[in-house]
């Protein structure tokens, strides 16, 4: 019965944590607020790239109740009376710890840093969810202005 239990548990956080939505990071997608509104459009040719990460900003609580559950569930499985609840606090304090950092690391979303040089020869800094085709000489159409814009390719 303990092993279903814990079975469940480990499946129900595993599922859960893999449910971020790291589509927003796209050049390709808007905001709600961004829909039917005027925007500034201008042009420039990527000069660098480089891989980085962005670091989801949906982290919540979910990796660490999710594995100090598994962790409480593990520790009762062990001993019996005084021993077995210690082993159930320390199971529980480690699965949160270990469940804080699958979160932490499945809400990091695999990105580019591009650096832009527009036509206006001005050379801006744009990190967004990585997409094939964003290489060194490509052309860009950036869309909005300062920390609200979305690059695409041309």
């Amino acid at each position: 019965m303990k092993k279903s239990k814990f079975v469940l548990a480990l499946f129900a956080s595993v599922s859960l944590v893999g449910c971020a939505n790291t589509d927003i990071y796209s050049g390709d997608v808007y905001r709600g607020d961004q829909a039917k509104e005027a925007r500034s459009i201008s042009y420039g040719t990527i000069v660098s790239v480089r891989d980085v990460k962005i670091q989801a900003d949906n982290q919540g609580v979910l990796g660490s109740v999710g594995g100090g559950v598994i962790g409480s569930i593990a520790g009762s499985t062990i001993g019996g009376g005084t021993g077995q609840a210690i082993a159930t606090a320390i199971g529980a304090i480690a699965g949160a710890a270990l469940g804080s950092k699958v979160e932490e690391k499945a809400s990091q979303v695999s990105s580019l840093e591009m650096v832009i040089r527009k036509d206006d020869g001005k050379e801006i800094v744009v990190v967004q969810k990585k997409e094939n085709g964003f290489n060194p000489g490509k052309r860009v159409r950036i869309v909005g202005s300062n920390s609200d814009l979305n690059v695409s390719l041309l």
